[in-house]
């Protein structure tokens, strides 16, 4: 590591300065102009010669033995535009990328994949990642040197020196790349654990606490900014606290939630959740809006409504959900990517937040006599007060306390705040919106998915069935494949992309979700089938886990293995759990020890760094508490199981039938003219009961 620290610092040793030129907007087109990322057709303007990253433009920098120049980011990306506009578009920096460097463009959504390897290496490199992401490497892909984001004068330098360098001493930098490549397939190692699976709630309780050590116990979230808001955690911890009757817990999550709630994080006039919050208060967003990040978190509050009953969390959904029918949704079902932060402000510069923030002279001037009671709602004073006369609407209590220290009842502030979303709404949308990114992915179009099912179990609100099924037959119709395979990728009728494990999981999750709210099997049976094809093509027998890439894609400097649980919870935990329930739907023995045997291997990394695992300890959950199987079967069978959906039941599956049916928890439980309800656990059934009510009884949280 010495070694590698030394050369590093050789490299970015920054010397002379460079004169910048003016970008020239469309003087010139490089080979981006044909892809279909927004992303990537962003910059096919700039005079850098970017290419695409494909088998060609690889075997192009092995044929000419240049080094490549790889650039990753994504299309809601701030400081990736800051530096295409500082750097890609200026015709000197422009000149000594094209000169020395195979450049090549990525757009990280599109390519998960690659920006993991890439990513991985720069973590070894500098201890810190980040987009936009800028890697040099040899020209068989392998890096030797990277970093985020650059100053136009230290980027041009660095490329200068590296190039020179790869001239005067190659060997110098094959060696470097040797051992960088070494520490990057080490970085994705699961070390198979062979002692015998032992499970167990002390685990999991030593875990919660070490965990709680990093809680901020006065806003919610973890102890530091900038703050993400990790759906995949509260989830898990609303779950044990239920499942413990940790009052303690409990409170955290709803603090969590609540404050991020009031936040500038929530568009409190469009609806939806920016990315993260850059302060420790949730008040002030990084302001790009994620297909993911509000689809899980509509998972989640509707979670937390179906067992608090907070009103807060049900206006949540409604109202992120609106904004992504709305604004993210297509005539065909599908979902969008994501809102850049950065939009047009009034004098016509590209500026962050500019489409969300208000000043206190636009409002005052909008809501009239509203202003004073608004200001006081949503902190137009020092609290809510951002930069540059802007202010970023927050609130900081709950409406029934408001309207009480303000003397009206709780029907007047609700037709106020209707009044005033409807009047700002109107106004906002006159001005430039943020660039959309209108490519979809699976993955994420699999979460959003999911999340139309969860509102729907919850609210028992029709359209958003209507929206989870009109999806779920977008996928079947568009992104699977005859041989069983799924797409990546979707934008103008094209899908170019192989799909990756997180499609799968998150598709298999999605559609087990649908499932088991509507009762139709092609949705079941759909999620077998391409857990079938995981293992095909995706599982690693020595380890017992999956691969992030299919073993038809082309060979990478190192195939990676997806196991820590980040913003959204990796794609081997989600298919953990996905074998979990699969294994007792279709009693399938194989699936059920993948899935322990996935979890075991884990264990060894969660207790020091549990947040990092919420989604496996959610998963041991199902281990160490009784975990039910319900079956529903008779004419009444879906009346019931609406009725049963009501409750918050996170240990437990549905399996549901009108009729005789032949799967494993249905076959032979069919009577005429009754409707029944078994529940067991363990292979124990209790005897059928026939109300849900008593069915419930048979269902305990311990």
């Amino acid at each position: 590591m010495k070694h590698i620290y030394l050369l590093l610092v050789f490299i970015v040793l920054f010397s002379c300065t460079s004169k910048s030129s003016k970008p020239m907007t469309h003087k010139y087109t490089n080979a981006l102009i044909n892809e279909t990322s927004p992303y990537l057709l962003q910059h096919a303007h700039n005079p850098v010669n970017w290419q695409p990253w494909n088998s060609k433009t690889l075997n192009q920098a092995k044929t000419e033995n240049k080094l490549v120049l790889i650039s990753i980011g994504y299309a809601a990306c701030h400081w990736c535009h800051v530096m295409e506009n500082e750097s890609f578009e200026d015709s000197l920096v422009a000149q000594t990328m094209n000169t020395n460097y195979i450049n090549i463009k990525i757009d990280r959504e599109e390519r998960p994949d690659v920006d993991q390897v890439y990513m991985n290496a720069v973590q070894l490199m500098t201890g810190q990642g980040g987009w936009p992401l800028n890697i040099v490497a040899l020209p068989d892909g392998r890096p030797i040197w990277g970093g985020t984001y650059f100053k136009k004068e230290q980027w041009i330098s660095a490329l200068n020196q590296i190039a020179e360098l790869y001239k005067s001493n190659p060997e110098k930098l094959h060696e470097y790349a040797n051992k960088l490549e070494q520490g990057i397939k080490s970085m994705d190692v699961v070390a198979t654990n062979n002692n015998k699976p032992d499970f167990n709630k002390t685990f999991i309780n030593n875990a919660v606490e070490n965990w709680s050590n990093s809680f901020d116990k006065h806003y919610g979230g973890t102890n530091r900014a900038p703050k993400f808001m990790m759906p995949n955690n509260y989830q898990f911890l609303l779950r044990y606290a239920y499942q413990n009757n940790d009052q303690d817990i409990l409170n955290f999550v709803n603090l969590t939630l609540t404050k991020m709630a009031y936040g500038g994080l929530y568009d409190h006039i469009g609806g939806g959740f920016s990315r993260y919050s850059v302060d420790i208060k949730w008040h002030i967003p990084h302001f790009e809006k994620m297909l993911y990040d509000n689809a899980q978190l509509v998972s989640l509050y509707a979670d937390a409504y179906q067992l608090t009953k907070n009103e807060l969390y049900k206006n949540v959904i409604t109202e992120t959900l609106n904004f992504v029918n709305n604004e993210m949704t297509t005539k065909s079902g599908a979902f969008y990517s994501s809102f850049d932060a950065d939009s047009l402000n009034k004098n016509n510069v590209l500026e962050e937040g500019a489409f969300y923030v208000w000043t206190k002279q636009e409002l005052e001037h909008i809501l009239k006599e509203d202003f004073l009671l608004f200001s006081s709602y949503y902190n137009v004073n020092d609290f809510g007060f951002w930069e540059h006369n802007n202010y970023v609407l927050i609130k900081n209590e709950d409406d029934n306390a408001f309207a009480e220290k303000h003397n009206i009842s709780i029907e007047a502030l609700q037709s106020y705040k209707t009044k005033w979303k409807q009047t700002l709404l109107e106004i906002r949308n006159k001005r430039p919106k943020p660039r959309l990114d209108d490519k979809t992915l699976t993955s994420w179009n699999a979460l959003m998915l999911k999340a139309y099912v969860d509102a729907y179990r919850v609210l028992g609100e029709e359209t958003y069935l209507a929206s989870a099924e009109k999806n779920a037959n977008f996928i079947l119709n568009n992104q699977l494949q005859n041989d069983g395979s799924l797409f990546h990728n979707y934008k103008n009728g094209k899908s170019s992309i192989n799909g990756f494990l997180e499609d799968y999981a998150t598709t298999i999750e999605a559609f087990i979700a649908l499932y088991e709210v509507t009762g139709e099997e092609k949705w079941l049976k759909t999620s077998r089938d391409l857990t079938n094809y995981t293992f095909d093509f995706f599982f690693d027998k020595t380890s017992n886990m999956f691969f992030f890439t299919s073993s038809k894609d082309e060979a990478l400097v190192s195939r990676s293995v997806e196991y820590r649980d980040n913003v959204i919870a990796a794609s081997n935990s989600i298919m953990a759990n996905n074998l979990f329930k699969l294994s007792h739907y279709f009693d399938n023995e194989y699936f059920y020890s993948t899935a322990t045997n996935m979890l075991n291997n884990v264990t060894l990394e969660m207790q020091d760094y549990p947040s990092g695992y919420s989604n496996w300890l959610n998963l041991m959950l199902n281990y160490t508490h009784p975990y039910y199987e319900v079956a529903l079967v008779g004419n009444e069978a879906h009346q019931k199981l609406t009725e049963l959906n009501k409750n918050y039941l996170p240990n437990k599956l549905i399996a549901v039938a009108k009729y005789e049916n032949s799967m494993p928890l249905l076959k032979n439980r069919f009577t005429p003219d009754k409707t029944l309800i078994y529940v067991c656990v363990n292979k124990s059934c209790k005897l059928p009961v026939s109300k849900t009510k008593e069915a419930l009884k048979l269902i305990t949280k311990q």
